[in-house]
């Protein structure tokens, strides 16, 4: 067990030293010091105990999951929604309902990088901002992307290993709940701080503030065909038998001409830098690879798990989801449910087995909403929850430090997550 300790200690590292030392972890370089300190023995020791292959199978996984983020990050970058919206709570819910659905047509990065900009721009008067970034994450960036492939990493995952493109429909129901019921609890959260805020300043006619705004319009319209783009590239991928790397060489491809194609002025008005992308590719590189040893003794001891019912898959999968990153824990859930059910999981298409298994599609349904919903719960559970972070730092929003995110996280959710399981999983 001791070969996970890489892992853990980068899980600390990332939470402690963001509390005890922000200053010198701000600074790239040192998260790229800490990074190869634990990630370079957890390669070594892959590399001596004949695990090469597990090794090369998650940097493969690495670089297409950064293609995706990097060439939506910087396509999103290139869109600027200029006037204002409204910064009242509706007009917020409002908002996060739009992105909810926009996550699962451009996926929950592209969602939450085209709308965070404005969205932090409409409540650029308010004092207290922290908490509508929260609920970004919990929308936006994660249980908003429920219903394609195409909306979050690990049912894109999913459809690469034979799920049906239309599956994910069926689950609208806890979709709809989670997020219906999320929304609910911001209007009411942020029109009582608004109310609070107004209460303590009268003088500054917040709500007034709040509702004045400008007309919309969208400048660097040349990066719509380039988002199109990566949904094109996306679905071929999933589709067509194409070898590794000409996806991702076709991403980056995308972004180098999203980058050279849009005016200095669009990147200016929505404070654009490679910021935020370079910390999460440091962090996330470090994280898949000291992950690769605990997925393999999830794997190993897999039948040790005891996990039977739907439920126990979706809190299962929704707890390591949280901490190892929701894509490769899809997989090793499914790959559990797989063998439970007697299915091989040899065939890189396992998955359209499992679905037309009798009991297939309940215990996918519950690995596929625990993943996603429960993703939300640290800032490294979704690839767009730490970028989302990072963009709202560079605009002056304090954020909640990984502890206090995660604590905050799981006291939102949990009561909505185990009415789910009520609802959907028993």
């Amino acid at each position: 067990m001791w070969s996970a300790a890489p892992f853990v200690l980068l899980l600390a590292a990332v939470a402690l030293l963001e509390v005890f030392a922000a200053d010198w972890w701000g600074r790239l370089r040192n998260k790229v010091l800490v990074v190869a300190a634990l990630a370079v023995p957890a390669t070594v020791h892959l590399l001596t105990t004949g695990q090469a292959e597990a090794l090369t199978h998650s940097i493969a996984e690495y670089v297409s999951f950064l293609s995706l983020l990097a060439a939506l990050f910087v396509i999103s970058g290139g869109i600027e929604i200029r006037g204002s919206l409204a910064g009242t709570p509706l007009a917020n819910a409002g908002m996060l309902a739009i992105g909810a659905v926009l996550a699962n047509v451009i996926g929950t990065t592209g969602a939450a990088m085209l709308l965070i900009r404005p969205f932090l721009r409409a409540n650029a008067r308010r004092r207290t901002r922290a908490h509508l970034v929260v609920f970004f994450i919990l929308i936006v960036a994660n249980a908003g992307g429920l219903l394609t492939p195409i909306g979050d990493p690990p049912l894109y995952l999913g459809f690469l290993k034979g799920v049906p493109f239309d599956w994910t429909l069926r689950l609208w129901g806890p979709w709809l709940f989670v997020n219906g019921t999320l929304l609910l609890l911001f209007n009411l959260i942020d029109q009582f701080l608004v109310n609070r805020e107004e209460r303590s300043d009268r003088a500054t006619g917040l709500m007034d503030q709040l509702i004045a705004h400008q007309p919309l319009h969208v400048a660097g319209k040349r990066n719509l065909p380039l988002l199109a783009a990566v949904v094109a590239v996306l679905l071929v991928k999933g589709t067509h038998p194409v070898p590794f790397g000409v996806p991702e060489a076709a991403l980056g491809a995308i972004g180098y001409l999203s980058y050279r194609l849009t005016p200095r002025a669009v990147h200016d008005g929505n404070h654009f830098t490679f910021g935020p992308i370079a910390s999460v590719a440091v962090i996330f590189a470090g994280i898949f690879v000291t992950m690769t040893q605990p997925l393999l003794l999830l794997n190993t001891h897999a039948a040790d798990i005891g996990l039977h019912q739907p439920w126990q898959y979706f809190w299962a999968s929704g707890a390591l989801s949280s901490t190892l990153d929701n894509a490769p824990t899809y997989l090793a859930f499914t790959s559990v449910a797989a063998g439970q059910l007697g299915i091989g999981v040899d065939d890189p298409k396992y998955l359209a087995a499992l679905v037309a298994a009798p009991t297939g599609n309940e215990l996918l349904a519950a690995i596929a909403c625990g993943a996603v919903m429960m993703g939300s719960l640290t800032y490294i559970g979704n690839g767009p929850n730490l970028m989302v972070k990072e963009v709202a730092e560079h605009r002056g929003v304090p954020m909640p430090h990984f502890f206090a995110y995660a604590a905050t996280a799981t006291l939102l959710m949990l009561p909505v997550l185990t009415a789910t399981t009520f609802l959907f999983f028993r």
